[in-house]
């Protein structure tokens, strides 16, 4: 089930295999392998556009990133009305990854300040993928599950390469934004490396998450071990 697939720098790897006990999650079945080259065509259409501008390409993953959980939040709250039955804690899990998204959103638009034209780009894929998985979520909760379980293993993917980026000199490391520090509880000093480690970690304990939703719904093992979740502030309110 659990194959590591990233080819970043080597402090890079060890630490994400140290944190991080799931990395890939073989597809099995058309479900799987359509939800898996759906992602496969997204990360394309985003390395075309943003190619290593890894700062602006955040920007789109986030506002993209914040939609699944909104959308089964609200799904899975209406078919648990429909039936009568307990979520399993499943609403309250999918609420705090959208607005964990939307934080992440918030923090790269301080940092990356895109132009007026690909914030227009970024709410017209916004617009779409939010229709898309609307429809993809009534049609095959568990597809939609994996396509997000699949979304966030490029994530990660994509933040240790920026790590890199930032390690080698190709981005500077310039201080966090206060909207991260505050949302993360960092230190005054904390820089952006600082603030992708932590974005990455969030990305990873999606990725675990979703792909146990997936898989509990197909009523195939999960595995109950999921990446270490980092404390976020409990007030989004910066100065609150």
């Amino acid at each position: 089930m659990v194959n590591a697939v990233l080819k970043p720098d080597t402090d890079a790897l060890a630490a994400e295999r140290a944190a991080q006990p799931v990395v890939h999650h073989q597809p099995k079945g058309f479900s799987d392998h359509f939800a898996l080259s759906f992602t496969k065509l997204l990360r394309f259409s985003a390395d075309t556009f943003f190619a290593k501008r890894y700062g602006h390409r955040a920007i789109v993953l986030e506002t993209v990133a914040a939609v699944p959980g909104m959308v089964g939040a609200m799904f899975t709250h209406l078919k648990c009305l429909r039936r009568m039955r307990d979520d399993e804690g499943w609403i309250r899990t999918l609420m705090e990854e959208a607005e964990n998204e939307r934080m992440h959103l918030m923090t790269f638009i301080e940092i990356a300040r895109p132009t007026w034209f690909e914030r227009m780009v970024i709410l017209s894929v916004q617009g779409v993928f939010l229709i898309g998985f609307s429809i993809l979520y009534l049609l095959s909760a568990r597809t939609a599950h994996r396509v997000v379980g699949y979304f966030e293993e490029e994530a990660v993917t994509s933040y240790t390469l920026y790590l890199q980026e930032i390690d080698e000199g190709r981005s500077p490391n310039v201080p966090a934004p206060a909207i991260a520090r505050h949302y993360w509880k960092m230190a005054d000093d904390a820089t952006l490396r600082d603030v992708v480690l932590l974005v990455r970690a969030d990305e990873a304990h999606h990725r675990d998450v979703n792909h146990g939703f997936a898989s509990t719904i197909a009523g195939t093992p999960v595995d109950r071990i999921n990446a270490a979740y980092p404390p976020h502030a409990s007030d989004l309110a910066v100065g609150g």
